[in-house]
């Protein structure tokens, strides 16, 4: 399977509409995107991060096989952060647990360092999502600790692991 990620395009809104009408997916995401995912809904998120500012906004499309199946992205801070940035991800199920979200994270980092001045990306996945975990692992991030009663998820407080790569580092 070949893995690589790309800039968005409107066509792709059918795709992430069907990846994100999945409750399994979600639970695993921050709160507000609408359930279920419409067709429309991709259109607009497409639309936005098309017209971000690209030194702010790093948003791409993965790919496997040439099928989008799912979206990542780094997204720079502000104040005294401006060269942080924090990295979201997600895919379809169908296609957790085989290595796609590794390479995306890889791929996105390896292009953030190049591109750009930020010298740390960050995530902050849910305890309870231990792929998720696995995955920043995988791509070279360091476990910074545990954000304690961090999120109220589905009613519940949970707790956030904090990791990040740095640009020194890769």
């Amino acid at each position: 399977m070949i893995i690589k990620i790309r800039k968005w395009k409107l066509l792709d809104a059918e795709d992430i509409a069907i990846a994100l009408s999945n409750t399994r997916v979600q639970d695993n995401l921050r709160d507000g995107l609408p359930y279920p995912y419409t067709e429309q809904d991709g259109v607009d998120y497409i639309s936005a991060m098309l017209s971000a500012d690209e030194n702010e906004t790093f948003a791409f499309a993965i790919i496997a096989d040439d099928k989008v199946i799912g979206s990542i992205g780094v997204f720079r801070q502000g104040n005294i952060h401006k060269k942080t940035a924090e990295l979201g991800y997600y895919i379809a199920e169908e296609y957790w647990g085989k290595g796609v979200m590794t390479e995306a994270v890889k791929q996105i980092c390896e292009y953030v360092f190049d591109k750009s001045d930020i010298i740390r990306i960050y995530a902050e996945p849910f305890v309870y999502n231990a792929a998720s975990c696995r995955v920043l692992e995988k791509a070279g991030f360091q476990y910074e600790g545990t954000l304690r009663s961090n999120a109220v998820k589905n009613g519940k407080v949970i707790d956030m692991n904090m990791y990040s790569l740095l640009k020194a580092e890769k």
